[in-house]
């Protein structure tokens, strides 16, 4: 299953973005790393709103069947970031590893990093992963996720193969 193009959503939740008051770099960076796994047939920039969020998230999986969607931003403390619980509404179940991982490996670089709440999860076959929104968290902590995709994705397309590495 190594050569399959899995079909990306890229969202991006960004109060100022949304309006136009800032340009998206961090979704941008992520359309880019992922071009090794697939194509990105989905890409938005939308508020902070958690019934938006969450309307979107259900729309791309289950009106669109995406294999990932990535979002970055809304992780932190502030009251408008909301994305883990517009995630959470929407998962079958956590992949609580991914967020883990992501964030052990920022904190090599940042005590802050112990701030984000970003989750990592499946909704029917679709991976969706809470990233962070500055341009280079959310290079950093997608590099870390990087390696696992592959396998995790064709895990959720019905992969048999076994899961140990040899």
């Amino acid at each position: 299953m190594a050569d399959i193009k899995y079909q990306v959503g890229v969202l991006t939740l960004s109060d100022k973005g949304s309006k136009g008051e800032r340009i998206d770099e961090s979704g941008q960076i992520l359309s880019g790393m992922v071009a090794e796994l697939g194509h990105v047939s989905r890409y938005q920039v939308i508020a902070d709103d958690l019934d938006k969020i969450t309307m979107v998230l259900e729309s791309w999986v289950d009106d669109l069947h995406l294999d990932l969607i990535l979002t970055t931003g809304g992780t932190g403390l502030s009251p408008r970031d909301v994305t883990p619980q517009a995630t959470a509404a929407v998962l079958d179940y956590e992949i609580p590893g991914m967020a883990e991982a992501m964030r052990a490996a920022s904190l090599q670089k940042t005590s802050r990093a112990m701030l984000s709440r970003a989750l990592a999860g499946v909704r029917q076959q679709s991976l969706i992963v809470n990233l962070p929104g500055s341009p280079k968290a959310v290079k950093e902590n997608f590099e870390v996720l990087l390696p696992v995709l592959p396998h995790a994705l064709a895990k959720l397309q019905g992969d048999p193969a076994d899961c140990a590495v040899e």
